[in-house]
């Protein structure tokens, strides 16, 4: 089989609470882009054989879609293996899943290659053991995400919209973002209900300008280029800009594909992974 595994943008990211285990209790809006990694996937008689385009990628356990592989296999006692070819596309520790959607899509894919008869919801709870954006990543499209990422609802399709993702040359660690988090001063927090309303009316420009991730709070002040390629981005003619996830990768939204097509000719001068895509 041959899939593809889509990245994906946070609209809106909230913190709202801190379980007893340190894990953080999320709100969050997220949305699948039309930016994806080709994973290329085959029975073998026995074992898990991952190879991978970019030679920095791990192909151990270290690697979510090894992981992904290894628990399938053990909770459904499959006799038999997986070859998987991986081509990266979706930039790494960027806040865009990349990991994570990869884990997702070789779980459907293993459920198709070895045709054991089990609905999504099952596949998430397996998906969470790995990450918690897994559950997302199975489901995918306009969606809320809530509790550690693992309750998630559908919402109105958000799809077409035009965005411009820039990558800077950096990575961050998604656990050192949340350790950094006081979620005491956070003094603003998203309206995700009306973020929901304006998505369920189409609306881009309301969208645009409410949304809101807190975890801006930590990872700007740390790299305060992000603030300066969110401030290039709406000079350039963008509706709005925001970071993913914990970043760093930010996005914004344009009306149209002209001034898109006009930002992404100027900023990707400037920095190495830019890519100009839609919400699907």
């Amino acid at each position: 089989m041959l899939i593809k595994a889509y990245a994906k943008i946070n609209i809106s990211l909230d913190v709202i609470g801190k379980r007893e285990d340190g894990y953080h209790l999320l709100k969050m809006i997220m949305q699948t882009i039309d930016l994806y990694d080709h994973i290329n996937i085959k029975r073998l008689d026995a074992g898990i054989n991952i190879s991978c385009n970019k030679p920095y990628i791990p192909i151990d356990d270290r690697n979510l879609v090894y992981r992904a592989a290894d628990i399938f296999i053990n909770t459904y006692n499959i006799k038999g293996g997986v070859d998987i070819y991986l081509k990266k596309n979706i930039p790494v520790a960027a806040g865009l899943a990349g990991g994570s959607t990869d884990a997702a899509a070789v779980l459907k894919a293993m459920r198709s290659l070895y045709e054991i008869d089990i609905e999504d919801r099952e596949l998430m709870n397996l998906g969470l053991k790995i990450g918690a954006d897994v559950p997302y990543c199975i489901v995918g499209g306009t969606a809320l995400c809530e509790g550690i990422g693992e309750k998630v609802t559908k919402l109105t399709n958000f799809k077409n919209q035009i965005l411009i993702v820039v990558k800077p040359s950096f990575g961050v660690s998604t656990k050192e973002v949340y350790k950094s988090l006081d979620i005491s001063k956070i003094n603003k927090h998203p309206d995700t209900d009306t973020l929901i309303k304006n998505i369920e009316e189409h609306n881009l420009f309301r969208v645009s300008k409410n949304m809101k991730n807190v975890l801006e709070n930590v990872t700007l002040r740390k790299h305060t280029v992000l603030k300066n390629i969110k401030n290039e981005l709406i000079s350039m003619g963008a509706m709005g800009a925001l970071m993913s996830g914990s970043g760093p990768t930010i996005f914004a939204f344009f009306e149209d594909m002209l001034k898109a097509q006009s930002c992404y000719d100027r900023i990707k001068k400037k920095y190495k992974e830019v890519f100009i895509t839609r919400t699907i």
